[in-house]
């Protein structure tokens, strides 16, 4: 996918108004969806590092390319940091290039997805549908055979190897 100088000029221009005007804040914990498995927020902040509870409790968004799951290349399974499930199978990620880690299929019935507007515009939100965790987006821009990019906050997922 290649970008136009104005193209990006506009786009980081929008990004630092919606930054100015607090659109694109993480989102209010009681807008998260439930799963079978349920924490009170106090068990969540416990159970999670100060960064992982903004990523799957409040829809924080890590910085690009600071996730070390970035350069896992082994063969095994990326699981949700909060519960435990598994989300992404080893063999559907790919090098997007976005800064996040991408996969280009779940695991069958581990996500749920949902609409958010956080940034001024429609997103397709991905959280795991046994916690609720945001885990980050999905995007039309993937690889064969789905087309479908699934862009993870890497500090949201556990790597376990084959």
């Amino acid at each position: 996918m290649a970008f136009d100088r104005r193209t990006l000029l506009g786009g980081g221009a929008m990004l630092a108004l919606a930054a100015v005007a607090g659109i694109g804040r993480a989102a209010a914990p009681a807008k998260r969806p439930k799963g079978p498995f349920q924490l009170s927020e106090d068990a969540w902040r416990k159970r999670l590092t100060p960064v992982q509870y903004a990523s799957l409790r409040e829809a924080a968004t890590e910085r690009p390319y600071s996730s070390p799951l970035n350069d896992e290349h082994r063969k095994g399974s990326f699981l949700c940091v909060g519960c435990g499930q598994k989300l992404y199978d080893s063999s559907t990620k790919f090098e997007s290039h976005t800064g996040w880690p991408s996969f280009w299929r779940p695991v069958p019935k581990a996500i749920g997805t949902m609409i958010d507007h956080d940034l001024g515009f429609a997103r397709t939100e991905v959280h795991c549908a046994r916690c609720g965790g945001h885990h980050g987006h999905v995007f039309k821009d993937g690889p064969p055979p789905t087309g479908l990019r699934y862009c993870m906050n890497g500090v949201s997922l556990k790597f376990v190897p084959a």
